[in-house]
């Protein structure tokens, strides 16, 4: 079978070769794949910025779709034919992350997924429903369920109010999955052609922060101006201050990526004196991604996929996940669902 593999890192180094399939255990299952999504991750991890210390050579990517091909002799959770999605954290089936759960993520440090087969533990596997294509299914394990925690461990409901910060995928489900929950979405963009499409997809309001510097102010306003009940934070250091300028008192800024760096000065009064909550997000639990993933089918929510690349494609994939022009997910597709 194929693989993608980086052998040194640089996205010009990523090779695709040729690899023996993985022999299965007793619990192990073989999936051929349909599509892989990426994820911000995978890019930093190509180029070697995620983990430096990363051992090599090293298939990337987490999340991938597609239908399973053979199963250990004491697998009971699936059988063959049937489809299967990923979970990003294989070890972690349910209830807090420990140190532990979180080093068996797929990508780095164990062998991903940008590959026409895989084998993994049926722990480490999710149904995927008939309503949902490979592609589709693919954007689940990551973007989609921590959108999904965010909003789980900030306690959102009908009638809250949800900052998201850009269109890319955790973004873009965050506002379809705070829609589902009855909250106000705001919006925020350097294109307003992106701010449009996302009150297509049900925002509330759109915030150019182009031409609004001081956006966190103006998203408080949408909210009755004492501010916002969750920032879904993915910019890192150099969006914080803005946000916590949006979150009201007794807010959560849920910390979700480093888009614009990860290192900042923080004057901790603000967070201090208005009681607010800074939550890390780190994806979640297979127990969350299967009640996602039933939420997500009861409430008609389809994935958006800004583009689709084909497996020979990848390197081409990763340029456009750089050049950050995408709204909703990149899909590199292996075999069609």
């Amino acid at each position: 079978m194929r693989a993608h593999v980086i052998e040194s890192f640089g996205l010009d180094k990523l090779a695709l070769v040729s690899r023996p399939s993985v022999p299965l255990g007793p619990h192990g299952v073989r999936v051929a794949v349909g599509a892989v999504s990426l994820n911000y991750r995978d890019l930093l991890t190509v180029d070697g910025a995620y983990n430096p210390r990363q051992k090599l050579p090293l298939v990337p990517c987490s999340d991938a779709a597609g239908v399973v091909t053979a199963i250990g002799e004491h697998v009971t959770r699936f059988a063959v034919g049937d489809r299967v999605m990923t979970l990003f954290a294989q070890k972690w089936l349910a209830g807090r992350p420990t140190t532990e759960k979180l080093r068996t993520t797929l990508g780095g440090p164990l062998d991903g997924v940008l590959a026409e087969e895989i084998a993994l533990s049926e722990e480490g596997l999710v149904r995927v429903p008939d309503a949902l294509s490979f592609a589709e299914a693919s954007t689940l394990p990551c973007a989609a369920l921590t959108a999904w925690s965010a909003l789980e461990q900030a306690g959102v409901t009908r009638g809250d109010t949800v900052l998201v910060q850009g269109t890319g995928g955790v973004s873009v489900f965050a506002l379809q999955l705070a829609k589902l929950r009855g909250a106000t979405v705001v919006v925020t963009s350097k294109s307003d052609d992106k701010l449009a499409r996302a009150r297509a997809l049900g925002a509330d309001h759109g915030i150019n922060y182009a031409t609004t510097p001081e956006w966190g102010k103006a998203a408080a306003t949408y909210a009755g101006g004492d501010g916002i009940d969750c920032v879904v934070e993915v910019g890192g250091a150099g969006t914080l201050a803005q946000s916590l300028r949006a979150v009201r008192p007794g807010g959560t800024v849920a910390i979700i990526g480093v888009l614009a760096g990860n290192a900042s000065e923080l004057a901790l009064t603000s967070v201090l004196m208005r009681n607010v909550r800074l939550q890390g997000v780190i994806v979640g639990h297979r127990e969350g991604l299967e009640a996602m993933t039933r939420a997500i089918v009861h409430g008609k929510v389809k994935p958006v996929i800004g583009e689709t690349f084909q497996f020979g494609e990848a390197r081409a994939a990763f340029e456009r996940m750089r050049a950050a022009t995408h709204f909703g997910k990149i899909v590199v597709e292996v075999t069609k669902s």
